[in-house]
């Protein structure tokens, strides 16, 4: 690579840590780099032995500073010069599905990170990282110096509206009251399903896999809740799919699974959310 060439990167700032450390981490399948940066990170109190009593609160201390993390992916694969790069970024900036793919493909492989991370320091509470909860989103490129900080040449903001996730839409404000209120209860393959979603889209097919059987089997047993106009035919459709999902399951297991396997979890997936939603479009 020559030293005009510029690099792409989907680029992610987040309000917050997510845990990793500082510095920049490797990838070989897919190949990219990852730089995480974090700014105003308070400065860790110093270890005392024995117990450390809790102080009083002050009800007048200024908010405390929250970290600002930005997490660069960067693709090795040079664009050229700059009028070569600018052609590139213009013409992904006019694809919404070019966009949205680049986006996709960057939070993958940033989960993929999260994921080993997680495992690494056995702590469950670390969330993957998604495109709708990041303040800011953008695709760009810049030069192998200026990415390794965290900064760029020229970039877009990829707009809120197109990484908002269809469930904003299903009034959840009013689900929270009516949760709160005991008026309205959360089935458990809402939530099981919806890990199966996470595992899916951070690329963690055989967690997907296994983690739809459970929602699956959950869902078919309060198919009485989930009651709701035209709900029949899905729920019977997802019955039929039981032996094939259980069968994908069984595979992942023993490792990883294949496109057709995977197409049949996507689908299976697919239509659990879509009795989901309309359970909540029209409850």
């Amino acid at each position: 690579m020559s030293g005009q060439d510029r690099l792409p990167f989907v680029q992610f700032e987040l309000a917050g840590t997510v845990g990793l450390e500082q510095g920049r981490y490797l990838g070989s399948d897919p190949e990219r780099v990852l730089v995480v940066t974090v700014a105003g990170a308070p400065t860790p109190p110093r270890r005392r032995l024995g117990r450390v009593k809790p102080k009083d609160a002050d009800p007048d201390a200024d908010p405390p500073t929250v970290p600002l993390t930005t997490l660069t992916v960067v693709r090795p694969d040079p664009l050229g010069d700059e009028p070569g790069a600018e052609r590139w970024l213009g013409e992904l900036r006019d694809d919404p599905d070019a966009t949205a793919e680049e986006v996709r493909d960057a939070v993958v492989f940033v989960n993929g990170a999260l994921h080993a991370h997680r495992a690494a320091v056995l702590d469950p509470d670390l969330a993957d990282v998604t495109a709708p909860h990041a303040l800011a989103v953008r695709i760009g490129f810049g030069s192998g110096d200026e990415l390794a900080d965290g900064g760029f040449t020229r970039a877009f903001e990829v707009p809120r509206s197109a990484r908002r996730r269809r469930g904003e839409v299903l009034r959840p404000q009013e689900r929270v009251a009516g949760v709160l209120g005991g008026r309205e209860t959360v089935a458990a393959c809402e939530l099981l399903v919806l890990r199966a979603r996470s595992d899916l889209d951070a690329g963690r097919g055989r967690e997907a896999a296994l983690q739809l059987r459970v929602g699956l089997e959950a869902l078919l047993a309060e198919r009485e809740v989930l009651a709701a106009p035209g709900q029949d035919e899905d729920l019977a459709v997802l019955a039929e799919r039981r032996s094939i999902t259980g069968q994908a399951a069984n595979e992942a297991l023993g490792g990883e699974l294949g496109d057709g396997r995977m197409g049949e979890v996507t689908e299976t997936l697919r239509l659990c959310e879509r009795v989901l939603r309309r359970r909540r479009a029209l409850g």
